[in-house]
């Protein structure tokens, strides 16, 4: 076994491209190919790092045309690698071709893989593989492709084989980070996670999309950017480590306690002013940095101060404020006051570049001086040149343009028409502006020499002042990433703790056991656009109730029932409190659902299909810490087909015993139970949702409740929405005949009797037809009498 384990080899392909990042790679173990869709990945690459330290490749592919971050972290590793006593991977870097999509699509279909059955037509092929990759995440299949490509060029375990045998791949799996949930796309929407509508501003609409009424969009009270972003990436990266779970809910208890409300004020006004401080530091890497800027890298510094202090008198027994506490040190003060001293922006914000305060620089100073004296002096400068002028000129006055110097200034006479009139003796002419002529005398020489280009001279000393601050600052640039990673924790946090307060949610409870058991549970959506929401508990233990079959009539609530469960499990694996009463959530390790089909064009698959390989991932992924939400499957086929397919699948889970998922079905395949298709097992559970006849009206309770639902009230249902009443009618009396197994009548058929009048009127037409005669046509009396008789008749 230890040779085994030492003879095993892993070799990964990457891809980071706009902030997501996909991951592939193959398992000489098992001889797997692992893939991960896009996941957000910030530009620190901390979720490859941890993929990385997790599987520990042996070789990294990657295109030679990628981002720079991407490349430096490589590099990084390669480099570290020793110093963690494991072996340094190699670095491949294949041509960016190697990774086109289309590429790896055909590189992938055109395999031949040894789990697919031999007598599978090309496109059941495709379908097969379909269910299995998911074809819909492109960066993934990039990832995938170039993986291929690189086991084909190091022909990776067959070195020595003949060139016709091809690295085996027995298996494609979903690779998932130890701690993280496993949910699918399908998932996410189905649970309205996120939500992207179009932009209601016509100015707006090309810029891109808006969060919609979403998971996201009501969680989301952060303050700064960089919460917003941090809730985002919890959001997708739902976890099951009980402490990191733990530590989260401990910071939202405190926040929620009604003594601690003032720091919570506190705390919420200085998030207000954390700024984009990694959009700063890299302007001032490349010396680019706006007066705005300095504003913003103050306001961020003064009040990460202030978080610190205010979290130094909160108890340390919260890690989050403990963390502050110390990582927030004294060189945030240090950048505060350096440039509380040095920038004058009073002044930056009139001449809109940076200017330094008194007292900074003396020379700076002895020049700004002189600057604002200069207007009288160089008044009484042009008094004297006037002196030294002809009668004729009546004024004139001396003034200084930066990068030009001081000039004489001489309003145009009447008599000044060509150039030639320009010329004054003693002086030179330079230009005209405005009917003002300037010239150059022998004292504005003077004062050139003597003062200089004083403008220039102030801006290129306080240029020089600017890059010698932004090179200290930049050096305590650490600080300022800490605060920018602590605060947004802090952010979220706070933002999750004033949901919970205005909709009275719970704290969960985490257990090592399998099963969840909620009280009055609600969904977190639907709770905020009905005007009254009736709460519905969920009990689920290790060794019964872990299938839950859930009938009802249509819309009694089945379907926001699943959803709500979802919705609670997974506000739980982020660390949120959630719209309950009470909750125990059980370890989880994945969330499957069948609820909406997302029907794709270039997915080129029925809607069937898509609700198959849905299914079919929960059925080859989910294990006991699973949870798997199915609505309504098997109704896109034929009702006996689809009724055979949800019993099939049922009875595979029941025959796992108390290793099956946590399952819940809701289903008005009432044949189920009526014909008994599923075993008696206390793994079983029977709900349905609660509804009163009164009369000819349905009430709707929406309360869930242990039974089973033998009608479906489609006819009430159809009423409700505003279906004519001829067609409820008619649909109730077939719907009897079908249940009886008698025959179906048509209503519109005429009678024997009027069959046998409206064929003696055609005959009787057409032996008064004079056949002989030539202007009879024959086709038009077949058109307008025979054929429109015989479509009644028959």
């Amino acid at each position: 076994e230890q040779e085994d384990q030492e003879g095993s080899e892993t070799h990964m392909s990457v891809l980071w491209y706009a902030g997501q990042l996909a991951i592939t790679y193959y398992d000489t173990e098992d001889c797997s190919v692992y893939f991960m869709p896009e996941i957000p990945d910030n530009e620190d690459l901390k979720l490859l790092q941890k993929v990385t330290g997790e599987l520990n490749p042996q070789c990294i592919v990657t295109s030679a045309k990628q981002d720079q971050n991407i490349a430096k972290f490589l590099t990084n590793l390669t480099a570290t690698a020793g110093d963690k006593d494991i072996g340094k991977p190699e670095i491949v870097l294949f041509p960016n071709v190697d990774f086109g999509l289309e590429v790896s699509k055909q590189r992938i279909l055109s395999r031949q893989f040894p789990f697919i059955p031999s007598h599978m037509t090309e496109t059941e092929k495709i379908l097969y593989l379909s269910s299995i990759i998911p074809f819909e995440s492109p960066l993934m299949i990039r990832a995938l492709g170039g993986l291929l490509k690189f086991l084909d060029r190091r022909r990776v375990g067959v070195e020595l084989e003949d060139s016709s045998i091809a690295v085996p791949i027995l298996a494609f799996k979903k690779f998932v980070l130890s701690d993280t949930v496993n949910m699918d796309q399908d998932t996410y929407c189905v649970l309205q996670i996120f939500k992207s509508d179009i932009h209601p501003s016509v100015y707006k609409l090309s810029s891109g999309l808006k969060e919609g009424f979403s998971l996201y969009g009501i969680l989301n009270r952060c303050r700064c950017k960089w919460g917003e972003k941090l809730l985002r990436l919890w959001l997708t990266r739902p976890t099951r480590n009980l402490t990191e779970l733990n530590k989260r809910l401990d910071v939202i208890s405190f926040f929620l306690m009604a003594q601690n409300h003032e720091t919570v004020l506190t705390l919420q006004n200085c998030l207000k002013n954390i700024k984009n401080v990694p959009l700063i530091l890299k302007r001032m890497t490349l010396s680019n940095t706006k007066v705005s800027d300095w504003q913003a890298l103050y306001k961020t510094a003064y009040n990460a101060v202030c978080l610190r202090d205010t979290c130094r008198s909160l108890p340390n027994t919260i890690e989050l404020f403990q963390t502050i506490s110390h990582v927030f040190t004294d060189d945030l003060h240090y950048i505060a006051n350096l440039i509380s001293k040095v920038v004058d922006f009073e002044g930056s914000l009139s001449e809109n570049r940076f200017t330094v305060r008194p007292n900074v620089d003396a020379t700076i100073d002895e020049k700004k001086r002189k600057l604002m004296g200069l207007s009288d002096f160089l008044t009484e400068v042009a008094r004297k040149e006037l002196e030294t002028l002809d009668d004729h000129i009546p004024s004139c006055c001396v003034i200084y343009i930066p990068l030009i110097g001081f000039l004489l200034s001489i309003p145009r006479l009447p008599d000044m028409v060509e150039k030639s009139d320009f010329e004054i003796e003693g002086l030179d002419f330079m230009f005209l502006s405005n009917d003002k002529l300037h010239y150059r005398s022998a004292r504005t020489k003077e004062l050139d020499s003597l003062l200089g280009d004083l403008h220039c001279e102030i801006r290129d000393q306080e240029t020089l002042i600017m890059h010698q601050l932004q090179t200290k600052i930049l050096e305590k640039s650490e600080v300022l990433n800490s605060v920018i990673e602590y605060t947004a924790h802090l952010d979220v946090l706070l933002a999750l703790a004033a949901m919970a307060r205005e909709n009275g949610y719970c704290r969960p409870h985490f257990t090592h056991r399998h099963g969840f058991h909620i009280k009055d549970g609600r969904h977190p959506l639907m709770e905020l656009c009905a005007k009254t929401f009736v709460a519905n508990p969920v009990n689920s233990g290790e060794a019964t109730r872990r299938i839950k079959i859930i009938t009802g009539p249509n819309s009694s609530g089945k379907r926001v029932y699943l959803k709500q469960v979802g919705l609670i499990v997974f506000m739980a694996l982020i660390g949120s409190y959630v719209p309950a009463a009470e909750a125990e959530i059980g370890v989880i390790d994945g969330i499957y659902t069948r609820i909406h089909s997302r029907e794709s064009v270039s997915v080129g698959l029925s809607t069937f299909m898509i609700d198959l390989n849905q299914v079919a991932k929960a059925v080859n992924n989910a294990t006991e810490r699973s949870l798997v939400l199915i609505d309504e499957f098997g109704k896109g086929t034929n009702t006996l087909d689809g009724l055979s397919l949800l019993a099939a699948v049922l009875r595979y889970w029941i025959r796992q015993g108390t290793q099956c998922p946590q399952v819940f079905v809701s289903t008005n395949f009432h044949s189920l139970m009526q014909l008994e298709l599923l075993p008696d097992t206390p793994l079983l559970e029977y709900l349905t949702m609660e509804t009163h006849q009164d009369g000819d009206e349905l009430i709707f309770f929406y309360q869930i409740k242990d039974g089973v639902s033998t009608v479906s009230h489609a006819a009430k249902i159809a009423a409700l929405a505003e279906m004519p009443a001829k067609i409820i009618e008619r649909g109730v009396e077939i719907s009897e005949l079908i249940r009886n197994g008698k025959p179906i009548k048509c209503l519109d058929h005429p009678s024997k009797g009027d069959r046998v009048e409206k064929c003696k009127s055609v005959v009787e037409k057409f032996l008064s037809l004079d056949l002989d005669d030539p202007h009879v046509d024959l086709e038009e009396f077949l058109r307008k009498e025979v054929l429109p008789s015989a479509a009644s008749v028959l």
